[in-house]
């Protein structure tokens, strides 16, 4: 029988420098602001694992944050170092931090809604979503896709500025 052992220290310093990695989408945000680091496991030989849940199954910057994870960790004296993707539970845009939120929103993206409890009901509400700019809540959506597509395109016709709203996932 082999017991597996853990250096918790070391799983905490990986664990900090995964999520203040910038996301490659957003660069406002850390992979921590996201939430998408979901472990560190470190065992006694420094070899690591982490698990970073993607932001949606199809998203383009998911091979890119695993290297980027891994690059940082080898960069910084841990041994081997692996990515696992996490699909279970699925993330979801409630685990944005507050603070990530705060950003995306300093930034001029309207931050997501907290989750529904229905996915379907995201499809037929109509979001009240106000100018991050201006704080008028005179929107109109222009796109259901922005620069990426976790994101919609809106204007404000209040004060005339474009600008973009995180979708609630």
């Amino acid at each position: 029988m082999t017991v597996e052992t853990h250096d918790l220290a070391a799983e905490t310093i990986a664990f900090a420098l995964a999520s203040k990695l910038p996301d490659p989408e957003i660069p406002v945000l850390t992979l921590g602001d996201l939430g998408v680091i979901r472990w560190v496991k470190v065992s006694s030989e420094n070899n690591v694992t982490v698990g970073i849940a993607p932001t949606y199954s199809g998203c383009p910057a998911t091979e890119f944050i695993e290297s980027s994870v891994i690059e940082e960790l080898k960069n910084n004296g841990f041994g081997d170092v692996q990515a696992e993707r996490v699909l279970s539970p699925t993330w979801t845009t409630d685990w944005i931090s507050d603070e990530g939120r705060l950003k995306l929103h300093d930034y001029g993206i309207v931050p997501p809604d907290k989750a529904a409890e229905s996915k379907r009901a995201l499809f037929h509400r109509g979001l009240d979503i106000a100018c991050p700019r201006c704080g008028s809540q005179q929107t109109s959506k222009v796109s259901e896709f922005g620069s990426t597509p976790c994101k919609s395109s809106y204007k404000c016709t209040a004060c005339l500025e474009p600008f973009e709203y995180f979708k609630c996932l």
